[in-house]
């Protein structure tokens, strides 16, 4: 009788367990997504932060001046080198803010965006902030697209360790707050090569409109994502044929279909702002291109204002632009630049996770199909970056963070006793480094160049210095330095006098009377030539703010 009812007893007991699961493993299972929101959390008040925080930057105040025109004018005329969709992003902003705009303005772009800001009545923060605050949003977003791939790539743990490197990232927390065009770009393409990969194992057709939709966006938003197309293209097609071996045709029917949906969404950007696509070249000085960039540009199947983007942009590589690097002032660029800039700007135990999580997808036999898809779009877009004149910020390569994230999640992966452990204390150091950064996160240096403090005298630009901290400036004369003479050579959209700053330009004043507070920002120090430099070679520095201006008493 024992022996009869056994089997039932242990039923009962197996349909038990299959109906009341055990209480941890349901812990368990909330454990992910939980750690994903409070990584998530903690880059959005990190972000805010800077965002609230921060004077507009250089290219700021020309985006936004863009994005209030294309709300009230309905035509693109400023800023062709851009196309527009990052700038209808800010624009979602811009309309909630509600700014005042006034008369259809012709000027200088960058006159545009100091009337707008500082002439019209409006506040300046309040609107910078509603500007930056869809882009914050997007950052997030593209958070989560770096968590999905990783997951999708090598499970829960790796998802968690690529979003961790994201948004611990100083140079995406640093951009991803600013209303630019960066970071928008670059997470486009990554949501891009994301779903190629999975078109390689389910609804292909959906995966493979949406991927040419993501692409699309990338163009839409910045030029230079250009050199990405032949290679997701090209991934579409693997995609295709990973699916259906020896069918070149399909491969290639999904190769052109991404590429042709990709091409739509620029077109749609231009509709959407100007339904008529009005476009007056002699607005802006459009430059003559010839040889095969006049070819290229020529050939692209995109709206005159595109392609006489492209014209201006390439106008723009003809200049020659000075670059500094570890105190070095050339004109010119550096091949070898950005790596060098990468190095000094990425936390260390982000470096040893991005080298290791390459080798991981090219050794590991289960991660080697996603290679292509993780480091050819990074390796292809570092090597335009790099042919390019700017030296002028590692923002050039803010894709890097996203896709080499996603690559180092799955470290991981690899059989070793010591991988797990060694994975989480570097990805600790990592938190160590970004947070102490805190909020200062577009001056930030590793610790083995010194920390952000130290930034300036190896980097310049938006490395350092692109005008942020000039509201730290103000508050700091007013905290410290009441009433005391003050000479600003200040490199930056922002106009010191609205923050209340009171101050002369020494550079056209006798050096005999420069005597008292001399502020320069890092940048103007970094580049300085002939009288600053005397000027500054005289003076001691007493302060600095932002580790991004430095004071001086003469």
């Amino acid at each position: 009788m024992a022996r009869a009812h056994a089997p039932h007893r242990e039923q009962e007991s197996t349909s038990g367990a299959r109906a009341r699961p055990p209480a941890p493993a349901g812990r368990r299972r909330l454990l992910v997504p939980l750690l994903a929101a409070v990584l998530l959390a903690q880059m959005a008040f990190a972000m805010v932060t800077a965002a609230v925080q921060q004077t507009p930057t250089i290219d700021e105040p020309v985006y936004v001046a863009t994005a209030a025109e294309y709300l009230h004018e309905h035509r693109v005329r400023h800023n062709p080198e851009h196309p527009p969709l990052g700038k209808l992003v800010v624009a979602a902003g811009v309309a909630l803010a509600h700014p005042h705009v006034g008369a259809p303005f012709t000027g200088a772009q960058e006159d545009a965006g100091r009337r707008l800001l500082y002439e019209s009545g409006n506040d300046p923060g309040r609107l910078m902030l509603w500007a930056r605050l869809p882009v914050i949003a997007l950052t997030l977003a593209f958070g989560l697209v770096v968590f999905a791939f990783a997951r999708d790539l090598a499970g829960p743990v790796a998802a968690l360790t690529a979003l961790a490197l994201y948004t611990l990232s100083p140079d995406v927390v640093a951009h991803g707050s600013l209303a630019t065009l960066d970071v928008p770009a670059a997470g486009f393409l990554l949501t891009s090569a994301w779903l190629l990969w999975r078109a390689r194992h389910g609804r292909p057709r959906l995966c493979l409109a949406a991927a040419g939709v993501a692409l699309g966006a990338a163009l839409a938003t910045k030029m230079s994502t250009l050199p990405a197309v032949p290679v997701l293209a090209a991934l579409a097609a693997l995609s295709v044929w990973a699916r259906r071996p020896r069918d070149v045709r399909r491969a290639l029917l999904g190769a052109g279909a991404v590429t042709v949906t990709a091409v739509a969404v620029v077109w749609a950007a231009y509709l959407a702002v100007d339904p008529r696509l009005r476009w007056d070249p002699h607005v802006t000085h459009v430059p003559v291109v010839h040889g095969l960039r006049g070819l290229l540009v020529r050939a692209l199947p995109f709206p005159a204002a595109y392609r006489d983007g492209m014209r201006v942009q390439f106008g723009l590589e003809n200049q020659a632009w000075q670059g500094f690097l570890f105190g070095h002032l050339y004109s010119g660029a550096r091949w070898y630049y950005l790596p060098v800039a990468l190095v000094v700007k990425t936390p260390l135990g982000m470096l040893a996770l991005w080298a290791a999580g390459a080798v991981a997808t090219v050794a590991v036999r289960r991660l080697r199909p996603a290679a292509p898809y993780v480091l050819a779009p990074a390796a292809v877009l570092l090597a335009s970056a790099m042919s390019g004149s700017r030296d002028l910020g590692t923002r050039y390569a803010v894709f890097l963070p996203m896709f080499l994230a996603v690559a180092a999640g799955c470290v991981p992966t690899v059989r070793r006793r010591w991988t797990p452990v060694a994975t989480a204390a570097l990805v600790a150091f990592v938190a160590v480094s970004s947070l102490r950064t805190f909020p200062y996160y577009l001056p930030y240096s590793n610790e083995a160049f010194g920390g952000p403090a130290r930034t300036h005298l190896r980097l310049h630009d938006s490395n350092v210095d692109w005008g942020q901290d000039l509201g730290r400036l103000a508050d700091r004369l007013r905290e410290r330095y009441p009433g005391e003479r003050v000479w600003l050579v200040y490199k930056g959209s922002g106009l010191p006098g609205h923050y209340g700053i009171e101050a002369s330009d020494p550079r056209r004043a006798p050096a005999r009377e420069v005597h008292g507070l001399l502020v320069v920002s890092d940048s103007a120090a970094a580049t300085a030539r002939g009288r600053l430099a005397a000027l500054l070679r005289s003076s001691t520095a007493v302060d600095e703010v932002g580790h991004s201006i430095t004071l001086y008493r003469r």
